[in-house]
């Protein structure tokens, strides 16, 4: 073992329910000793608090960030085990200038988000949140759906969950065009897609889904002038993260009944405010990042965060985004 003794494992803020209670843990009791607040940090200083000591921290929520200023504050700690696939909550620069490991979980649920991307896909062009809202009040609307088999679905990002994407789409007849920032045939060939460039997938596709990693190159990579370009009645869902898409160019696109509809599970803030102006929009479909909440991909996760610390602990660090 690459530790000698005991180390000391912190989940800073386990809410909602992650880990507490997965028979996953028992498997660090030889290592160390595990403590999980059950609620989320409300502060900096309480975060720090919860992980002085600490070697290691298993970060089971994204709301529960790390950066330079907690890393000062914590000289004994040398893992943050990410108990998902995004980073984005961890100041990756930070941690590799204070030697921090940070491990996430690459495609580990990309078959449940995929799934639940997909099904969201299927509710906005039916319409289902919209209908069900108008029957509730009463009302008996007439309005065409979208029919989706035979139709183009352009793939933006095509790693683990927009690979399976593209493969739900061609199973239900779907065409599939794709662009990446690395495209390359063999590529393409496996997974049975089109690559093409940003522009043409956006002005070609019926339904656009944002698959990508969020960094300096894809925040506000969708903004008024992507929206522009997109097919009238054209379909938008993003699964990837908040910043992607500009959401004020989205909504006004919406609002401008330009497109069909906006499926969203991700926000720039989470959770968003009461009045966040999406809330407002008729033809949308939204859950709370929610894509991998299933009891099988709760527990996909805690295997693989568990996984993370072991291997780690043991001298062969594997999933390593930060050193």
């Amino acid at each position: 073992m690459a530790f000698e003794g005991r180390v000391k494992i912190v989940v800073p803020g386990d809410d909602p329910v992650q880990i507490q209670g997965s028979p996953e843990l028992d498997k660090l009791k030889p290592y160390g000793d595990v403590t999980i607040y059950t609620d989320r940090p409300a502060s900096s200083q309480e975060k720090v608090k919860r992980a002085e000591g600490a070697e290691v921290i298993m970060n089971t929520r994204g709301a529960v960030k790390w950066g330079e200023e907690e890393f000062r504050r914590l000289p004994d700690l040398k893992i943050i085990s990410l108990c998902s696939i995004g980073t984005d909550m961890i100041d990756l620069d930070a941690a590799r200038d204070h030697r921090i490991a940070v491990c996430n979980l690459p495609g580990r649920t990309a078959p449940v988000v995929a799934e639940h991307i997909f099904g969201m896909m299927f509710g906005l062009a039916k319409r289902t949140a919209f209908l069900t809202e108008q029957m509730k009040a009463g009302q008996w609307p007439r309005m065409n759906n979208v029919m989706l088999q035979g139709k183009t679905l352009g793939i933006i990002g095509t790693g683990n969950i927009g690979a399976t994407m593209a493969r739900l789409a061609r199973a239900v007849g779907m065409n599939v065009i794709a662009w990446t920032f690395n495209p390359s045939p063999e590529r393409a060939e496996k997974l049975g897609v089109r690559y093409v460039e940003l522009d043409e997938l956006l002005m070609t596709s019926d339904v656009v889904s944002l698959h990508v990693a969020v960094s300096d190159k894809t925040r506000g990579m969708i903004g008024k002038r992507e929206l522009g370009l997109m097919k009238e009645g054209a379909l938008l869902v993003n699964g990837a993260r908040g910043a992607i898409v500009d959401t004020p160019a989205l909504v006004e696109t919406l609002n401008a009944g330009r497109l069909g509809g906006a499926a969203v599970d991700v926000f720039e803030q989470e959770p968003p405010p009461p009045d966040h102006p999406l809330f407002a929009c008729e033809q949308v479909i939204l859950t709370p990042h929610c894509a991998d909440m299933t009891v099988e991909g709760v527990e996909l996760l805690n295997v693989g965060v568990v996984e993370n610390v072991i291997a780690f602990l043991e001298g062969h660090t594997q999933n390593n985004v930060a050193i």
